[in-house]
């Protein structure tokens, strides 16, 4: 078990399995040192466990833990190019999608739940930049979606 995956396991965790692409994409694809993510739905055993729009039919605190449930598979993702979670040098940016109800301006706090799983598990490396979007729709009506892009060692 990798250093990253024990840390998961001490925080309750468990890295599931990659999410299979719902269209024309890879989950991850790895380019030289870098490993960019498709944009990851809160999948969890092949389904979403809510749909809707934050501020309406989804709490905000609510969409915070599906965010955590992107950040996760995002690792699965990452992991299935790299074959393990220990040759992150760092996460560079994070970027959240948040199905918004018209009058929702809370994304940033939606998205801290992927950046801060992201920092719990990989600490230092897990600082990151970062873009938390409003949008009106996202795939299946998920609530969220998170991408990561990773550096790894080489």
């Amino acid at each position: 078990m990798s250093a990253v995956e024990a840390k998961l396991a001490a925080l309750g965790l468990t890295l599931p399995a990659v999410v299979p692409p719902l269209a024309a994409y890879q989950p991850a694809v790895r380019s030289g040192a870098y490993v960019y993510t498709s944009g990851q739905l809160p999948m969890v055993d092949g389904k979403l466990p809510v749909t809707g729009k934050v501020g309406a039919e989804v709490t905000a605190e609510e969409a915070k833990e599906l965010a955590r449930t992107c950040a996760l598979n995002a690792l699965a993702a990452v992991k299935s190019v790299t074959g393990d979670l220990d040759r992150i040098a760092r996460v560079v940016k994070v970027v959240g999608f948040v199905a918004s109800a018209a009058d929702f301006t809370g994304q940033p706090g939606v998205v801290n739940g992927a950046s801060e799983l992201l920092g719990e598990v990989l600490g230092d490396k897990g600082v990151h930049a970062r873009s938390a979007v409003g949008v009106a729709v996202l795939p299946l009506d998920a609530p969220v979606e998170v991408e990561i892009q990773v550096e790894l060692i080489p």
